[in-house]
């Protein structure tokens, strides 16, 4: 059975890569485009109102099937998922990034001046082009960045702990995976990316890394029906959780009682990162 959230089919259409694979009426040539605004909603259908289903950040890809409306059905090709993305935020041929942004969020400016007008708020893992460098400025197609706040692309944090503890206290958001709000899987999933590592979407999914483990130590992951948290020591854990509303760190013991106590059952698995 494949998976409806990473299938580029809708309606009778699909991808042509699919041909024979899915059955549709038509198939159509998908083309590939890069997000051009800081952070794009990704939507299980083409309306604002829609649910959140993922985030798709400024210079990732995205593969269209179709637009219609102002809106583009296709799918993130960072994780796969499928969904709907406002057309407005795609730019035409994708280019490749140079940079990403290291910090949580940074700034960028319209000009190489912290007194500038900023163009946007950008979160850690948005992909730059980088055009030019003035002073401590790098310009890119989303304005002038202060160079400290980027890292070329090859280059890659070692800690996905560390990276996941700069989010703590940021708010809790349904489909979130930027700075300005994320939900449990993903802040695993941004914490991966700055290091270098793939991570799928969805906590069913990402329970399929790494290895079982008995004994927890800094950097496992734990994992519930619908929800995942990751150890920053032998006894504590960080997660973003509707609870709170936010990212935390709270000791295992008291997240298992409470969730427990909530309906949400015992934990499922304790993965080991390979």
């Amino acid at each position: 059975m494949l998976d409806h959230r990473l299938t580029l089919a809708r309606d009778g259409v699909a991808a042509r890569s699919l041909e024979g694979i899915v059955p549709a009426d038509r198939y159509l040539d998908t083309t590939i485009h890069q997000i051009a605004v800081a952070c794009a909603p990704l939507r299980r259908e083409p309306s604002p109102s829609a649910e959140q289903l993922d985030q798709v950040l400024f210079g990732e890809l995205f593969e269209v099937l179709d637009v219609a409306d102002g809106w583009a059905f296709g799918r993130a090709m960072r994780d796969g998922y499928v969904g709907f993305v406002a057309a407005s935020a795609l730019s035409g041929a994708p280019r490749t990034p140079t940079h990403k942004v290291r910090a949580l969020r940074t700034y960028a400016f319209s000009g190489p001046s912290i007194k500038t007008a900023p163009t946007g708020l950008y979160s850690m893992n948005a992909l730059l082009v980088a055009e030019g460098r003035e002073g401590r400025f790098v310009q890119t197609a989303g304005g002038w960045f202060v160079e400290e706040h980027l890292a070329p692309v090859q280059e890659a944090e070692t800690d996905p702990v560390a990276v996941a503890q700069r989010f703590v206290g940021t708010p809790y958001l349904w489909g979130g995976r930027e700075s300005l709000g994320l939900d449990c899987s993903g802040l695993v999933q941004q914490a991966l990316y700055a290091c270098g590592r793939d991570c799928p979407r969805d906590t069913d999914q990402q329970v399929a890394l790494g290895h079982p483990v008995d004994a927890l130590r800094r950097g496992d992951l734990v994992f519930w029906r619908g929800h995942v948290a990751m150890m920053t020591s032998d006894r504590d854990m960080i997660h973003a959780n509707a609870f709170h509303m936010a990212v935390v760190i709270e000791p295992l013991a008291e997240a298992v009682a409470r969730i427990s106590s909530r309906g949400g059952g015992e934990p499922t698995a304790f993965r080991r990162l390979d």
